[in-house]
């Protein structure tokens, strides 16, 4: 774990961090499968398959299994043009904020913490994602998974994003929802800080080593706030 130092910036995952997705993307899935001529799946299903990007959620869904994402392959252009079609028009349409978002990013604001979002969403779906649920106004940096050459898991969005913020990474502090937000932090020199509610492709992320366990963005505030 690394030495504990002043947070000077945040940054936050989107889906299953700050907002449950889960609705839109099943709807999107289903009517892809439907073109398909395929059976439709559960919502837990897609529950478990988030966090890789759309391209790998389309491996998985066709596929049936986490671990069509290990998979180099890119999924059927076919299925992957549906989706994006289908997403297009879900996109924020069943999103919700998770309980303590708003206060939590005020309390950031009020702290005068520049924000940022990292995710693996696409561009084309990130910020209009923002924009419908009235986020986009808190964040001084988007890095979506397109932006750059490798998204998270690797560090590079996370060390970009703390470079156009000015702030090094020893003083960034990550909260996201899984173990890529987890792998993510720690390879930049990031703070991490984890909730248990998110996407976390089945695995428990309070058995990760991370800098703590918070129950919402409110609590992630408070506790850098008494530090």
């Amino acid at each position: 774990m690394p030495q504990s130092l002043a947070v000077r910036a945040v940054l936050i995952d989107l889906d299953g961090t700050l907002l449950d997705t889960v609705l839109d993307l099943h709807a999107a899935a289903n009517a892809m499968l439907d073109d398909l001529g395929r059976q439709e799946i559960a919502v837990e299903a897609i529950r478990s398959y988030v966090g890789r990007g759309i391209p790998n959620l389309v491996k998985r869904v066709l596929a049936g299994t986490m671990e069509a994402a290990d998979d180099a392959a890119p999924p059927p252009a076919k299925a992957l043009a549906s989706f994006r079609y289908h997403y297009a028009a879900e996109n924020g349409r069943n999103a919700i904020l998770f309980p303590g978002v708003i206060e939590g990013l005020d309390a950031f604001k009020a702290m005068r913490l520049p924000l940022g979002v990292i995710t693996n969403k696409a561009e084309a779906f990130t910020l209009p994602l923002l924009e419908h649920t009235g986020l986009a106004p808190y964040f001084d940096v988007v890095v979506s998974g397109d932006l750059l050459p490798r998204p998270k898991p690797d560090p590079m969005p996370l060390l970009w994003a703390s470079g156009r913020l000015g702030v090094s990474p020893a003083h960034v502090l990550m909260i996201g929802d899984s173990l890529h937000d987890f792998h993510a932090g720690r390879s930049a020199g990031c703070r991490v800080f984890l909730v248990p509610y998110g996407y976390n492709e089945g695995r428990d992320v309070r058995d990760l080593d991370c800098d703590g366990i918070v129950s919402s963005l409110a609590e992630a505030a408070r506790r850098i706030a008494q530090e």
